[in-house]
């Protein structure tokens, strides 16, 4: 049963806050990536999926998972990437039914070439403005979102 009633203008200010500025922050950084790298956002975040995961390389599915992509979003996305060199595709030695995205060292290059802008733009659009009690309070939030949200997904599989 879902609950209909307006929310107060406390609720209202909040959720406000949250959808506009979540909004006005990643356009911030991601227009400073783009302008510094040449990447999207989603392309950073790609990258740095793979040079994370052993071997550089994820079957699909599970990047999909991990960047809460549909699949036929990162399978754009992925072949977008592979055209240019940063990553490939692979089949899955184990299912030579799956594939795997691969991270080039093209790839690589690009990502370490990319970080440093991309966190100064992150701590100078985000983090320089929270004390570490903002940064605690956020995490804690935004993580029992997640991981609400998170199992209600997997129970409605």
């Amino acid at each position: 049963m879902s609950d209909e009633r307006s929310l107060n203008p406390a609720e209202l200010a909040a959720w406000r806050a949250v959808v506009e500025s979540s909004q006005r922050l990643f356009i911030a950084i991601e227009d400073d990536l783009r302008t510094s790298s040449g990447l999207s956002l989603a392309d950073y975040n790609v990258l740095v999926e793979l040079s994370e995961a052993p071997g550089r390389r994820l079957r699909m599915g599970d990047l999909a998972t991990r960047l809460i992509f549909a699949p036929s979003r990162l399978t754009y996305q992925v072949g977008t990437m592979e055209k240019r060199g940063l990553v490939s595709r692979q089949p899955c030695p184990d299912d030579r039914r799956g594939s795997e995205a691969v991270l080039t060292d093209a790839g690589l290059d690009t990502l370490r070439a990319a970080a440093p802008g991309h966190l100064r733009s992150v701590r100078r659009h985000f983090v320089d403005d929270l004390d570490a009690a903002d940064l605690a309070a956020l995490t804690k939030i935004f993580t029992r979102i997640d991981e609400r949200l998170t199992a209600a997904r997997a129970e409605s599989r």
